[in-house]
């Protein structure tokens, strides 16, 4: 693990110090990992050609069920619990 400084003004570490009881260490790293996360999400980005193609792929492969109700189904598993 590697340490990391952060600069605070005084006010704010005395307020710091009144919430002694808060660890934070853990809610700097917790800030930390989320910003990450949330720019690592903004660098993936998504082409929207891909996102239209895949819809075409599966809307070519969806096919209606003949003699087979899902709700029919449905009702079934949830009265075989009983």
């Amino acid at each position: 693990m590697e340490v990391v400084s952060v600069k605070v003004s005084k006010r704010m570490r005395e307020k710091m110090r009144r919430l002694s009881y808060i660890n934070w260490s853990e809610k700097i790293r917790k800030a930390i990992e989320e910003t990450i996360e949330e720019e690592e999400l903004k660098e993936r980005r998504i082409d929207p050609r891909e996102i239209e193609e895949a819809c075409r792929l599966t809307d070519s492969i969806r096919r209606e069920s003949i003699g087979w109700s899902s709700t029919e189904e449905i009702r079934r598993w949830r009265n075989q619990r009983r």
